[in-house]
């Protein structure tokens, strides 16, 4: 018999290029048939041919409370019986933002965007805006989102898929960021050295989740935090995947380390589109309204987005919620 799977998979090629719309999910580097998914309950997903999985991707992280938590469905519930989007201000942004800060003590003020991609991109901007300089250093193998700039020996999908770096990216832009080693001090130490007045910022992911989860050195967290702080640089923590999930003050209030930039995603959204970025108050007003760095987004701080984002929220905050996850 033949699989619901596959006849939706091949239809699915006819108008979707590979079929899928983001490339991990199509399977190339694993081999098989991509799996529909039908509906998800707490650990489980059923495809669909209504067979059931034990869900160890959890939508890529933001499912972290598990599929169809009650107070997350209700609080999206409650949320779109008011309205799906307004392209104004509402309340839950608010306190959303709040809740962000008082979570995290790194964040001064921060700004709510959709996708992880978008945060990284426009903490990117803002750095080189604040600064006045135009060079990003990043690691091989940490994955910030598929803006142009990034997308330089990234991690993700742009490895597993056996592209390294997109085609389509200006060589421009890419000379414009610099490749280091993940862990490596004295290389960056080095970098800082011979460049350090070009140095806009230093992007990672301080637990390095894209390429099998290597945590970081001391020295190396150390030696970013010192070399940023000596030259002026900006120093971006992408905790779009260790958000929230490493535990309740991310991967940086895990290892005591304050970045001048924090970007935010997954979890954040309770497997809605919603992310963030925000950090020193200094730099965060170089955004427009008040600065000339421009940043906008119709779908950002949506209500319904934000309603599963700050059920999910409150959820975490429970005693013993992280050692129960681990």
């Amino acid at each position: 018999m033949t699989s619901r799977n596959q006849d939706l998979f091949e239809q699915s090629q006819r108008v979707i290029p590979g079929g899928v719309n983001s490339p991990v999910r199509a399977f190339k580097s694993v081999g098989g048939t991509p799996l529909f998914f039908k509906r998800g309950q707490g650990a489980y997903v059923w495809d669909a041919d209504d067979k059931r999985y034990i869900d160890y991707v959890n939508s890529w992280g933001p499912m972290i409370v598990g599929h169809c938590h009650p107070e997350v469905v209700k609080a999206v519930q409650d949320a779109a019986a008011q309205g799906l989007g307004f392209g104004a201000p509402t309340a839950s942004e608010l306190e959303i933002a709040e809740l962000l800060c008082k979570l995290l003590p790194s964040l001064e003020m921060v700004r709510l965007v959709s996708s992880g991609t978008e945060a990284t991109m426009t903490a990117i901007r803002l750095a080189r805006g604040f600064t006045g300089r135009s060079r990003i250093i990043k690691f091989e193998g940490c994955y910030h989102g598929h803006s142009d700039g990034l997308l330089v020996k990234a991690g993700s999908g742009a490895l597993t898929f056996g592209q390294p770096s997109s085609s389509g990216v200006p060589a421009e832009i890419a000379a414009l960021t610099t490749v280091l080693d993940y862990n490596d001090a004295a290389g960056l130490e080095r970098a800082f050295a011979e460049m350090g007045k070009e140095i806009a910022a230093v992007i990672v992911e301080p637990v390095a989740g894209n390429m099998n989860l290597i945590l970081p050195k001391r020295e190396f967290l150390d030696a970013m935090r010192a070399l940023c702080t000596k030259h002026g640089a900006v120093l971006i923590l992408d905790e779009v995947m260790s958000g929230f999930r490493v535990g309740l003050r991310g991967a940086h209030g895990h290892y005591g380390i304050k970045p001048d930039l924090l970007t935010l995603g997954k979890v954040m959204g309770g497997g809605l589109p919603a992310a963030a970025f925000g950090g020193r108050r200094d730099i965060m007003q170089c955004l427009a309204p008040l600065g000339a760095v421009y940043q906008a987004g119709t779908l950002s701080g949506n209500p319904v987005a934000v309603a599963a984002g700050l059920s999910t929220l409150k959820l975490v905050q429970a005693t013993g919620f992280y050692q129960r996850l681990t």
